[in-house]
This record gives C-alpha cells, structure tokens and sequence, in this order.
C-alpha cells in the first residue's frame, strides 16, 4: 500500500507491502472532538468505477483485502457501527468481534471491547434469534422512532437489545440518532449503510467524513448509488484528506467542509 495524499517528507515514493493494522490505525485515527460536540460520524462505502455500490444486491463482490482490513480497522476505532435495516438483512450482519490488536488502543481510548452495532429501523422488522442480537460482546442497539410498533419493541428488548427511540413519527431522524448516541457515551460513529440511510444522513447535514473506496471494477446494470433518497436542499461539499493505494484500489477520504 502507499500513500499518494498528504505527500510529506517521510512519504516513500513507493511502498509494495501491505500496511500494518497500527499504520491502518494511525492513518484513520479519529479527530479530536470538541466536548461541546456530539460526536463524529463517517461513513465507509465502495463504489465501482461506474459507480455502483452493490453487484447482486451486495458490497462484498466490489471490495479486495486491503478493502477489508480497512473495513476492520474502521470497525475498531469505533464506539458504535450504526447500520441500516435492510442492510442487516442483505448482508447477513453479525456482532463486532474483540480484535486483539486494537485492544490496548481501544482500552486508551476509553472504548469497550468491541464497538456496538445500531441498526436504524422504522418497522422493528428484524430477525430478533440472529446473533446480532443474541450474541454480541456488547449489547445491540436498535434506533427507531416513538411510534414504532409496541410488540416488535418487546421483542426486540426480549433478545437482549436495547432500543433508543431518535424519533416524533415512525422514521428515524438522523441527528437526533447521533445526538441519542453521542448521550450513550458512544460518540465516533461509523456508518456503513446501506445507500439509503447514508443517504438521510448526507440530506440532514448529519455526515462528518466518507472513506471512500474505488475499487478498479466496472458492473454495469442499475446498481444503486453510495447514497440514496431524498436529495440535500444544497449539495454539500468535502475536502480530500487522504488518498492510499493498493492492488488498483484507491481508499479516499473526505471531510465535510
């Protein structure tokens, strides 16, 4: 992997070998946050040359290695992995896992052991037996809105998962998910989709930073778009951070201005 962005006097010009997890850590740090802040919110998406975000209705067939261990280290950096419903079920979610080579940052950070996941859900219609919610380190969060129905609430809080209501109606809205977070202690969050509900989170003003990875793939078809729905009042606007290499595959990074 190498680094084509920030250049600095200590950047090789090449570098063939693959990154460490804690050169990975490093460069994807989190940013100091302002106590007066709630939190910081990226999002991890890949796209393919043509811009689709999914062949076949999932990510995976777009990303590499590389692709995956930053996938991982994003995962554990993180206080909480906030996810869409329908990505759960498509992508067949499972808890975040204790990772023994983050532990000793996770522990100087003030982290748990592993990040929490929270599933973005208007409908609670979700498969409470899965080990998302069965089995996670840390308990999952289900975020849904104060008119979500009374039975899927129990059966949600039944399966061991706490339910954080960031909603007047039955949708979600997303600063007061974050703002309901950042009060749960759980203040660098990482989103990892799908297009729809990163797509609330870029039309709210809500998204922080995007990882983005452009993967050296064309799919053709009508894929859907990194982000979808509704689209922004006004497009917002990101700065390049950071731009590393590897195998074809660049992985971006972007933060609102």
């Amino acid at each position: 992997m190498r680094r084509l962005l920030p250049v600095t006097d200590q950047t090789p010009a090449a570098d063939d070998r693959a990154w460490s997890l804690d050169e990975l850590a490093d460069a994807y740090a989190y940013p100091e946050i302002p106590s007066g802040a709630q939190g910081w919110l990226r999002a991890n998406m890949v796209s393919s040359l043509d811009g689709a975000a999914q062949h076949d209705g999932r990510s995976q067939q777009l990303s590499g290695d590389a692709d995956m261990r930053i996938f991982g280290t994003l995962r554990a950096l993180a206080d909480a992995v906030v996810v869409g419903a329908e990505t759960v079920r498509l992508e067949g979610y499972r808890p975040a896992r204790e990772r023994a080579a983050f532990a000793g940052r996770r522990r100087a950070a003030g982290q748990g052991r592993a990040p929490a996941i929270a599933v973005v859900s208007a409908s609670l219609a979700l498969d409470f037996s899965l080990p998302l919610f069965t089995e996670p380190l840390v308990p999952t969060l289900v975020l849904t809105g104060a008119a979500a129905p009374p039975d899927r609430v129990r059966a949600a809080e039944r399966a061991g998962a706490r339910v954080v209501v960031a909603g007047d109606g039955a949708g979600v809205d997303p600063s007061r998910a974050v703002a309901a977070l950042a009060g749960l202690g759980l203040r660098r969050l990482l989103t990892e989709g799908g297009p729809r509900l990163l797509g609330q989170f870029v039309a709210s003003g809500t998204l922080d930073e995007l990882c983005l990875t452009l993967s050296p793939a064309m799919t053709a078809g009508g894929a859907q778009r990194i982000a979808g729905g509704p689209a922004a009042a006004v497009p917002e606007r990101f700065a390049l951070a950071s731009v590393l290499e590897e195998a074809g595959f660049l992985f971006t990074r972007y933060r609102r201005i």
